[in-house]
């Protein structure tokens, strides 16, 4: 029996009398990060026709669609043959996984279906030697979710979905980026639930210094499953009300923010963790507005458009969060037995709670997924500032985009080139020459010339960031 074949007879993994066992594993003093209900992609950047691959706490898996049952499969990504990836293979023709390398195929369940090479009459193929561990997985909230450790144990842990999004459905206007980030889940949650850093890091693009002010958040729950808080003043100097905070453990957080003026808004951050130094980031935001306009706009927004605007804000600090890590582990191993992350850093104001409750949490809970190992070498600015392999090779929107301005720039070019050949004999069948005739055969000659070059700058976004950050501008 498969683990989504359980996930299907048991309760729905969200139904609370399915959630008998907690994230994290029954342990009180020690979280299990394998125990958890992760996503992995958004829905509608899989692809039917062809494997995904994807690392989940540093192991390899193979994302695909089972046409057989009509739902994604999470494999680990090693044919049991010749243990090459099978991610690099394809969806056969019958619909099952096929390895690129002597073109084995594999069922849904895992099992081996057929291999070429083996005489008729042959089995082989039915060794447990030839099968594949399959992985949990479920779809929620447009996104597909894979559960990492114990297959039994899937059905009876709760699936950490946006709960605000259950309610009132209809009112809310979601829209959200993804990208694959150079440093530690841990690092990007102790970054999003600083909500102090924004004025200044992000200056020009979300924020406005300006705006900084003294903070006083206070934590109002804190167990194994995460923590609460509350920031009663609130962003922009207490202009916009009151912001609640919620961290649910390992690897999930939102600020929930309501206000007269723009209503209710939700700044939701998944932080998968791929290995070491290294994570997949999902922002969600979700917003209940109290005018119809925004979310006309946002609805008429091209979702590559608002991905390249977001990548801009994830690289604000995507540089110095990369080198921060790295010298937050050169303080600990300096600090040796006696090192804490209270004593590396330097935690002086209430606006450092959530930042604090979150370090306290790790080491209550002996919670770091990676213990023991150690950071690579810090990454070039121009492997830091890459989009393309981060980000839109994996988006379905952004590479289709990417690839259609490609088209225009070729074609714009095309069409220049024409316009520069024929204009002299336009000239010589309209002599004698007037300004009006010159102008005429340049026009589109210029404007293939500038649509060349917005093209050219619109493709620069998808593949590479700005190097100095709007706040230093």
């Amino acid at each position: 029996m498969t683990a989504n074949t359980l996930l299907r007879e048991n309760l729905n993994p969200n139904d609370s009398q399915a959630q008998s066992l907690p994230a994290g594993g029954l342990d009180p003093d020690r979280f299990d990060w394998q125990e958890v209900w992760y996503p992995v992609f958004y829905i509608e950047d899989l692809d039917k026709a062809k494997p995904s691959k994807f690392t989940l706490l540093e192991r390899d898996l193979v994302i695909w669609w089972d046409r057989q049952t009509n739902e994604w499969r999470a494999f680990d990504d090693r044919c049991p043959h010749r243990l090459v990836p099978l991610s690099e293979g394809r969806i056969a023709e019958d619909g099952l996984l096929e390895c690129p390398y002597h073109g084995w195929a594999f069922k849904g369940d895992g099992s081996c279906d057929r291999i070429p090479q083996q005489p008729e009459g042959g089995t082989a193929h039915t060794s447990k030697r030839a099968c594949i561990a399959s992985l949990p997985t479920a779809e929620r909230q447009g996104m597909l979710f894979v559960y990492a450790g114990k297959p039994e144990n899937a059905s009876q842990v709760k699936i950490p979905i946006i709960e605000p999004l259950e309610t009132d459905t209809g009112k809310w206007t979601l829209f959200g980026t993804f990208r694959d980030l150079p440093y530690d889940a841990l690092t990007l949650l102790e970054n999003v639930l600083d909500a102090s850093h924004l004025p200044f890091t992000h200056h020009k693009s979300v924020g406005n210094r300006a705006n900084a002010a003294p903070m006083v958040l206070e934590i109002v729950e804190s167990n194994k499953n995460g923590f609460k808080g509350i920031w009663e003043e609130g962003p922009r100097r207490g202009k916009l009300g009151k912001q609640d905070t919620t961290f649910i453990a390992p690897a999930t957080m939102w600020h929930d923010l309501t206000s007269k003026q723009f209503g209710r808004t939700m700044t939701v951050v998944y932080a998968t963790p791929t290995r070491k130094g290294e994570c997949r980031l999902f922002a969600r935001f979700p917003f209940q507005f109290s005018s119809a306009i925004p979310r006309f706009f946002i609805g008429i927004t091209p979702r590559w458009y608002s991905h390249i605007g977001q990548n801009g804000i994830l690289e604000d600090d995507q540089i110095f969060l990369h080198y921060q890590e790295r010298y937050l582990e050169q303080a600990l191993t300096k600090l040796e037995s006696n090192g804490s992350y209270a004593k590396a850093f330097y935690l002086a104001t209430q606006a450092d709670a959530y930042v604090s409750e979150l370090r306290k949490w790790v080491g209550r809970y002996d919670a770091d997924p990676f213990a023991g190992q150690q950071l690579t070498a810090p990454l070039v600015k121009e492997a830091l500032l890459n989009r393309y392999h981060s980000h839109t090779a994996k988006c379905a929107s952004c590479s289709q985009a990417l690839r259609n301005v490609r088209k225009i720039k070729t074609i714009s070019k095309i069409v220049a080139a024409i316009a520069w050949t024929i204009s002299p004999l336009i000239s010589y069948f309209f002599t004698p020459v007037n300004l009006l005739v010159i102008l005429l055969s340049s026009i589109p000659m210029a404007i293939a010339i500038a649509l060349w070059l917005i093209c050219n700058n619109l493709e620069q976004k998808f593949i590479y960031g700005q190097e100095i950050p709007l706040r230093n501008l």
